[in-house]
């Protein structure tokens, strides 16, 4: 599909608009500018288009701070512990077999359960991919465990969750997950 050229009207607006912008400071994402050709003179009936509406008064609403998302890296005796299968999950859900939506609620039921109880470690059993899928190279996920990082980033426990990782073998390696659970303040 072949892209529309702007009419000498909407390069004049665009030019316009783009003299008004200024980048965010600090922030990686901004972009140098560069001006392509030289501005073009404004007609007198675009400049009017062009003028600010008058200033209201908005009330915006007070912003919630972030939720805290599950840490990166965890200390190292947390991570030693992991690597030689020295974790004992403090309880355990498996979600085989179920559908998208009841692995879904199961998985918030056990994360309620674990933090009343103020166990530390969850281990979530969610399935290795087919063995059709792992020998083809495809690295499809079961559907279970590719929408489990979504489900655990919008948990209503998102912040009580301080990471997830990869299971040990003895616990079900690619099929299972440990989620390290933060201790009450």
């Amino acid at each position: 599909m072949a892209r529309r050229r702007l009419s000498s009207e909407e390069e004049a607006l665009w030019s316009a608009l783009a003299r008004t912008v200024r980048p965010i400071r600090h922030s990686p994402r901004a972009l140098p500018v560069t001006p392509t050709t030289a501005p073009l003179p404004i007609e007198p009936s675009i400049k009017t288009r062009l003028t600010s509406p008058p200033a209201r008064t908005l009330k915006t609403p007070p912003v919630a701070p972030p939720a805290r998302s599950p840490a990166a890296v965890l200390d190292t005796g947390w991570e030693r512990r992991i690597r030689s299968g020295n974790v004992t999950p403090d309880t355990s859900i498996d979600l085989h077999g179920h559908t998208l939506s009841s692995a879904h609620a199961r998985l918030n039921q056990a994360i309620a359960a674990a933090l009343s109880r103020d166990a530390r470690v969850l281990l979530v059993v969610t399935g290795k991919p087919p063995k059709s899928a792992e020998s083809e190279g495809k690295g499809r996920r079961g559907a279970i465990r590719g929408e489990i990082g979504h489900w655990l980033e919008t948990s209503p426990y998102a912040d009580r969750i301080a990471s997830v990782r990869v299971a040990h073998p003895r616990h079900g390696g690619d099929g299972a997950l440990y989620l390290i659970l933060r201790r009450k303040k």
